[in-house]
């Protein structure tokens, strides 16, 4: 199994409208084949400690079966148009991607 996590900074221009239609279609990868399951949204409000980084807009966090579904998930039309869509909206991403049990 692989996690796939991947956190965006949006452009601070983007309205709340912007912001929920970029939500939504974080949600919307969902649909891809061989996504276990998938979660987004934006910082939780933890106390502030100098290991919690909480400056990003959204987080995702993607599971799946392995490298081979990460591979076809990176491919798949739905990530291609969400990436059309969307990248225009973000400043930057960062991904952490590890094997778990």
């Amino acid at each position: 199994m692989m996690v796939h996590s991947v956190y965006f900074w949006l452009k601070p221009e983007l309205d709340e409208s912007a912001r929920a239609a970029f939500l939504e279609g974080l949600l919307s990868l969902k649909a891809v084949p061989g996504v276990r399951a998938l979660h987004a949204g934006p910082p939780s409000a933890t106390p502030p400690r100098p290991v919690v980084v909480s400056d990003y807009t959204f987080g995702l966090t993607v599971i799946l079966d392995g490298m081979p579904a990460h591979d076809a998930y990176q491919v798949s039309p739905e990530h291609q148009a969400f990436l059309k869509r969307f990248s225009p909206c973000w400043d930057r991403v960062q991904v952490f991607d590890f094997d778990a049990d």
